[in-house]
């Protein structure tokens, strides 16, 4: 019989941007005193977990987030990078406070750039585009896995 392998995904904390309501996309804002605090609460929940290989990107969020719940990991020896599980690039509106976007634009035009699965923002990503980059980083992923037999933490966006 195979062994059961298994996934471990999760969300970086609450970053500056977050918490202002800022377009994040590819910035890279730190966590906040909050989002290190929910890193910790991530990294007790994982704590009796166990992971063999964690994945993360490029930007602070995701590092900063991984670093915290590594810390009960010491099983952990393999650690990669994969910018392909980047959360949406909103283009030129990356940094862009949302008020000051729907107070410009509409609150409609906010919801159909921000929510519609097919729409880009200007010089961004729509969803779809997300959804097409991170099927390929999923691909790799079943491959990882079964390869190595290993189980993986993930530390997305």
């Amino acid at each position: 019989m195979a062994k059961t392998l298994h996934i471990y995904i999760f969300r970086h904390g609450q970053t500056t941007y977050n918490r202002d309501k800022r377009f994040t996309g590819f910035h890279n804002p730190p966590l906040t005193k909050l989002g290190k605090k929910q890193a910790e609460i991530i990294a007790k929940k994982l704590k009796t977990k166990r992971f063999q290989a964690a994945f993360y990107t490029k930007l602070k969020r995701s590092r900063q987030t991984l670093k915290v719940i590594l810390k009960y990991h010491p099983e952990c020896k393999t650690l990669i990078k994969d910018n392909r599980i980047m959360e949406r690039n909103y283009g030129s509106l990356n940094g862009t406070l949302h008020k000051d976007y729907i107070k410009k634009y509409s609150l409609e035009q906010f919801n159909r750039i921000h929510r519609n699965f097919y729409t880009r923002p200007p010089k961004g990503e729509s969803f779809a585009d997300v959804e097409k980059r991170v099927s390929s980083f999923i691909k790799y992923l079943k491959i990882f896995m079964k390869k190595n037999k290993v189980n993986v933490a993930i530390s997305a966006h």
